[in-house]
């Protein structure tokens, strides 16, 4: 029986913490619009993109998310637009949470080298828990276990709330780099006070700042032809977490091959490998996420898969439009 209810406090920790954090992707380039607002539009292309990530895959109520989203660039409005749709379930269930986001971005060229975009988002979230699911002490019969109902509160089973983020890039041929914030009003997320101002459970800000370079090792012709190699590194903070990803990519022709390594705030987090694959029209990497903390014997490692399409759009559309030249993985 003891058993049972170090199992039940570990997740139902587990799903606390979820209340925190943002579901965070490894191929921060693959889910561009969810790393940063401003990247919606940046291929120039039409373009479809699905991420899913099975996190923890060691435990049976681990954390999996999922992602779709579309964007392209306009030259009518001098930007992009996008539309998004992210899940995340925690805990087998215990806690899910849906959001639905649009995105706008603006690009001015500042100069023949230099291009820089700004972008807005706006999502609605909803949260939810199935209540029957939980297990409490006061359940427990000495013979039989949780047989017995609980004098728990409810509360509500599901909310809902507006956010809100901003994204910048900055980039040339050879560099990029830009920042974002998401929850910028750190809504209340409460189940138990919803409209309470001073019992609020906010979701706390998120920034992320990112950078990279492009260093062509060939010197072909045919830009597809070389072999490019892009050195990257990707901070992210919320509230009082924060983690640190260095890494690169390798790039010739259609393989694209790369190698990070995460820093938490507290240790040293994962060791992540990915392999993609992208032709014309569509694109596929996988990543895996080599759990090197303390908890790898229970949790071992994380999966995430990607998979794009990007439909080119007339030339005359693309007169003032430089693409962003950055890792698409």
């Amino acid at each position: 029986m003891q058993i049972r209810i170090y199992i039940f406090l570990f997740f139902t920790t587990v799903a606390s913490l979820a209340f925190a954090q943002d579901p965070q992707f490894s191929q921060f380039y693959a889910n561009p619009i969810y790393t940063n607002p401003a990247f919606a539009g940046s291929s120039g292309n039409y373009r479809f993109v699905l991420n899913a990530r099975d996190q923890y895959t060691a435990l049976n109520n681990n954390f999996k998310t999922g992602s779709a989203s579309f964007d392209a660039n306009v030259s009518a409005i001098g930007g992009g637009i996008g539309g998004m749709v992210t899940s995340d379930v925690s805990g087998d269930g215990y806690l899910t949470t849906n959001s639905f986001s649009g995105v706008y971005s603006y690009q001015v060229n500042v100069n023949r080298k230099l291009t820089m975009r700004g972008g807005i988002q706006a999502s609605y979230v909803q949260k939810s828990y199935d209540f029957n699911k939980f297990k409490f002490g006061d359940q427990i019969d000495d013979r039989y276990g949780f047989i017995n109902p609980t004098k728990e509160a409810t509360g509500l089973q599901q909310t809902s709330f507006p956010n809100f983020g901003i994204g910048f890039l900055a980039y040339t041929s050879n560099f990029f780099g830009g920042f974002a914030i998401h929850n910028i009003t750190e809504p209340n997320q409460s189940f138990y006070f919803p409209n309470s101002a001073d019992q609020q459970f906010k979701l706390p800000r998120r920034y992320t700042a990112h950078a990279g370079l492009n260093l062509y090792l060939t010197n072909q012709r045919d830009e597809q032809e070389r072999v490019m190699f892009s050195p990257n590194i990707i901070y992210m903070q919320q509230r009082d977490y924060n983690q640190l990803n260095l890494g690169f990519y390798l790039k010739k022709q259609a393989l694209t091959t790369g190698f990070w390594f995460r820093q938490t705030s507290k240790n040293s987090d994962a060791a992540i490998i990915l392999i993609g694959l992208k032709f014309p029209k569509f694109r596929i990497g996988y990543s895996y996420d080599i759990t090197v903390s303390g908890a790898r014997t229970a949790t071992q490692g994380s999966s995430e898969l990607s998979v794009a399409f990007e439909l080119a759009k007339k030339k005359h559309e693309k007169k003032s439009f430089k693409q962003i030249h950055c890792p698409v993985f």
